[in-house]
């Protein structure tokens, strides 16, 4: 059987993540949430003609000309107007943010401007409309400025704020289960026998979880027998988990029963292997309402895998329209490499400054999937795609970053 692509896989993945139900919540916990519902200010911003700079404000024609001398007839603050109108040859002491007093069309900067008393002489001419912020200039009330499946960041959350909405409709964060597998594993701390080693993927992947927005459950550890797997997939399920992420057994060896335990189950499989390099048993499927993601033990696979998978998928069950954008940039080669097989390899890589202003990228000399030291120290993922040539220093070449 041929192994999928990564395309069709990541393909695969997004298109069986239904978004979770919404909620509302306060726009100051609003920060790395995806939008179940559009806003549309509910204000013009400003909603008054403000001033842009620290000054005075005038009228045009009557600082056209340096030394023309202006009465100074009082002063507007920010969220202090200056109620009268002003005339001719006249001025008002305003500061940034300060709404314009009616009749005045332009703001003299107080450097370009000698003060003395209440007269203030024009230094160095200003042309009529400088430095004054129009009424809506930067939003206007009924516009759609952030839509559903948009991801809020700092930016988004300040404008929504601007736009005066104190609660925001987002989509819940979903429940991601974390099981790790293996007679070989300990948590950390505990004694391990002389074949065992230390669990550490499942903590890597729930802070992944936590990136990409969602919620981990840590299941433990469960042994390689059947009512071990059940047992943990019972608490799955009890927990409400939308994604079951196993950790090792996911290929077909004598001890490697995860598959088998969750088709006993009635998980209906999508696809288990996938032509890339860390990764290639990576299980996919259903189970009832619960999505399953069954990833490679060896820790650096998982890690792939998660960044390549478990990430947009909780993106998408956010509704976030940007789950699967293609998270590759541009770079350089800092070094020779051999061509490629027909599975498409993820070389863990450092990242240095070049003369062009795109990144060199120096892969690793040693790639085993199974050292966290390297995959802790990398800086980017150099993608290399099935088939391809052998490459030389200075080619370009495609890289994600870590």
């Amino acid at each position: 059987m041929a192994l999928m692509t990564i395309d069709e896989a990541l393909e695969r993945v997004l298109a069986s993540a239904t978004p979770v139900s919404s909620e509302t919540i306060s726009i100051i916990d609003a920060h790395g949430r995806t939008l179940a519902r559009p806003l549309a200010a509910k204000r013009t911003q400003p909603p008054f003609r403000a001033s842009a700079m620290d000054g005075y404000a005038v009228r045009g024609a009557d600082v056209a000309v340096k030394g023309a001398i202006l009465k100074v007839k009082g002063e507007a603050a920010a969220g202090l107007a200056y109620l009268d109108m002003i005339s001719s040859n006249e001025a008002v002491r305003i500061f940034t943010g300060a709404p314009v007093p009616e009749g005045a069309d332009t703001i003299l900067l107080q450097e370009n401007a000698t003060r003395d008393g209440d007269c203030v002489t024009v230094d160095v001419p200003e042309k009529a409309g400088r430095h004054v912020r129009d009424v809506g200039l930067d939003f206007k009330a009924g516009e759609k400025l952030l839509h559903t499946g948009q991801r809020l960041g700092p930016r988004s959350v300040a404008l929504a704020a601007a736009m005066d909405h104190a609660v925001v409709d987002v989509f819940r964060k979903p429940r991601i289960a974390i099981l790790a597998t293996g007679n070989e594993l300990v948590m950390p701390g505990e004694d391990a026998g002389p074949d065992q080693i230390v669990a550490s993927n499942h903590l890597a992947i729930a802070g992944m979880v936590l990136e990409a927005g969602g919620v981990p459950e840590l299941l433990g550890i469960a042994t390689d027998d059947f009512s071990s797997l059940e047992a943990a997939i019972d608490r799955a399920e009890a927990a409400g988990a939308d994604v079951l992420v196993t950790i090792g057994g996911a290929s077909v060896g004598d001890h490697d029963l995860v598959q088998s335990a969750l088709t006993k189950r009635g998980m209906e499989l999508g696809f288990w292997r996938i032509a890339m390099r860390p990764g290639k048993p990576l299980i996919f499927g259903r189970l009832g309402e619960m999505l399953i993601l069954g990833l490679p033990g060896n820790p650096v696979s998982s890690i792939v895998c998660s960044k390549l998978f478990l990430m947009p998928l909780i993106r998408a069950l956010q509704g976030d329209t940007l789950a699967g954008q293609d998270l590759t940039e541009p770079a350089l080669l800092a070094a020779d490499i051999q061509a490629n097989d027909k599975r498409q390899d993820y070389l863990r890589a450092t990242l240095s400054i070049s003369k062009v202003g795109l990144p060199h990228v120096i892969p690793y000399g040693i790639q085993d999937s199974s050292m966290l030291r390297i995959a802790s120290e990398a800086q980017a993922l150099l993608v290399r795609p099935p088939h391809a040539p052998a490459a030389s220093a200075g080619d370009l070449c495609r890289i994600i970053r870590l």
